[in-house]
């Protein structure tokens, strides 16, 4: 029943920061998944007692690729799957059930916060036993192997039923389909006071929830309308659909339209919410009131106690390079542990696992913290309503009481997406070229107090990196600059504003930062490179 086929290598299956994302035709070409995937295989090694969790986030050819997976992985020697019932699992969960079981790793088929659809995106993430992204040694090592492979092997049997829960054999392999959703509720109740919050919805607390047709639709319903008692259409939009029914599951102000349409105009809910596509993005928000992912973590941060897994406190919190300061000021005023990586989740693992931190964040919609190791979308939901259950004050109120104690980060990005490659990489190093002049330079008020390239030196494996470029003001201000991982086509070039007032706390973001953007747009000279006088996407 093994067969051993032959092929020919791919010369793009390189891995960025979250896993392999193509095009979704790219991926349907002949070997292209089988190639991956015995690629990761052959440098896993023995596979002889191995246990890997697979499941996706539903989007288009995620049903074709985990047959292929299973058939694969029974003929390279793999002991024991753990499916998603219909292949179903989010990001998060998958990372709670290799912790859970104990398991080597696992398999997650998703884009992300990519679209989906044939003429869309497709992604495999592969994490290893520590339920996060594995380390860039790694997926190095991956991609050397799909430089050179010349076969694979598969079990010839027809597909596997993942309709139904339960076990069973096939190729000498066991199988166990789960409900996807069941020990991921049961991690979120041992985490949070969901009496609390179930109290707050009887009061008479509204919310609205944007799945975005994508995976986490059953989670939130099982959770915020069955458990918890939030009114029965709270969550929208929460089938699983092959195309996320035409929506960029990509929760911002700009791809999440619908929800914030309804959170600004006069009929909005309490409180709103959206996850990406396999929901380890968030974005939170209140009547006509946006939270930006880096104030959302500093906030959760300074709020910690009143959730009980950790009033007894925590270790400290890290985050990206790219995300504002912000919660600097709150681990300083906590004294707990204060750390700066590169963007990546995988590099809050060593930070996790070593016990240097519980909470970590990214500027681009990633919360989350060490009960797993990857970001989770509906935890950082339920800490928010937990807050304000504890609270019993609005998502506007906690922020703006959260500025006056702290000061505001006025932070913006700027996305300038579908950059060719080449002049992209050429941006980049005519910046890093012009930053040891820029020390002392002037324009529009603001004068530069240091630029450099963002290195992080890792306290736990040693391992050095380097990651954006960061030109730093006087005043405290900040631009950074970076070229993104997660796209499927073409490079985005990401700039990031950033301006701090103590006082000065309730202006327009844009309009404060309307000068550094001018800085910005003068240092990096991407009008005249790249063709681009405004960003396609600003968050």
């Amino acid at each position: 029943m093994i067969k051993t086929i032959s092929t020919t290598p791919y010369t793009d299956q390189k891995m960025g920061t979250a896993g392999l994302r193509r095009k979704s035709k790219v991926v349907m070409q002949p070997n292209y998944v089988e190639n991956f995937m015995q690629s990761i295989f052959n440098v896993i090694g023995n596979l002889n007692g191995k246990t890997f969790v697979v499941g996706g986030d539903g989007r288009f050819y995620n049903d074709i690729a985990i047959q292929k997976i299973i058939k694969m992985s029974a003929a390279n020697g793999v002991s024991h799957l753990i499916i998603g019932q219909n292949g179903f699992m989010s990001t998060p969960a998958g990372s709670n059930i290799i912790l859970k079981n104990k398991a080597d790793g696992g398999f997650i088929l998703s884009a992300s916060h990519n679209p989906g659809g044939p003429n869309a995106d497709f992604g495999i993430k592969y994490s290893n036993h520590t339920g996060g992204q594995i380390p860039s040694s790694v997926s190095d090592a991956i991609y050397q192997q799909t430089t050179k492979i010349s076969e694979y092997k598969i079990c010839d049997i027809p597909d596997i039923n993942l309709s139904q829960i339960g076990h069973q054999e096939i190729c000498g392999m066991s199988i166990d389909i789960i409900d996807p959703v069941e020990d991921y509720v049961q991690m979120m109740e041992e985490i949070f006071d969901f009496a609390s919050i179930k109290k707050l919805f009887q009061s008479g607390f509204t919310m609205r929830f944007d799945a975005m047709n994508a995976v986490t639709g059953p989670y939130a319903q099982r959770i915020f309308e069955e458990i918890l008692g939030a009114p029965k259409g709270s969550v929208v939009n929460y089938k699983p659909l092959p195309d996320f029914g035409g929506l960029h599951p990509d929760p911002n102000m700009v791809y999440a339209k619908e929800l914030v349409d309804f959170m600004f105009s006069d009929n909005a809910a309490d409180f709103g919410a959206a996850n990406d596509g396999d929901g380890d993005r968030n974005m939170i928000l209140g009547k006509k009131f946006f939270v930006t992912p880096s104030d959302s973590l500093a906030i959760l941060t300074d709020n910690y106690k009143y959730i009980p897994a950790y009033k007894d406190g925590i270790y400290g919190v890290a985050k990206s390079a790219a995300t504002s300061t912000a919660v600097e000021k709150v681990a300083q005023a906590h004294n707990i542990g204060y750390y700066e990586v590169p963007t990546g989740w995988k590099y809050f693992v060593n930070l996790m696992d070593s016990k240097r931190i519980t909470f970590c964040g990214e500027e681009s919609f990633g919360t989350g913290s060490a009960h797993i190791r990857e970001k989770d979308g509906i935890w950082a939901v339920l800490f928010w309503l937990n807050i304000i259950a504890a609270t019993n004050k609005s998502v506007e109120d906690i922020t703006t009481e959260f500025w006056q104690k702290y000061g505001r980060n006025y932070y913006v990005r700027f996305d300038f997406e579908g950059v060719d490659t080449t002049v992209a990489d050429k941006l980049m190093e005519n910046i890093e070229n012009k930053l040891p002049s820029l020390k002392g330079y002037s324009q529009e008020g603001f004068t530069v107090s240091e630029a450099f390239p963002f290195v992080y030196n890792d306290p736990v494996d040693f391992s050095s990196t380097k990651n954006g470029l960061v030109v730093k003001f006087t005043d405290g201000s900040r631009i950074v600059y970076r070229l993104s991982g997660t796209g499927s086509s073409g490079a985005t070039i990401r700039v990031y504003l950033e301006r701090y007032s103590l006082s000065d706390i309730k202006q327009d973001p844009l309009k404060m930062l309307t000068e550094i953007f001018k800085i910005a747009m003068s240092i990096s000279e991407i009008p005249e490179r790249t063709g681009k006088h405004q960003a396609d996407v600003v968050t």
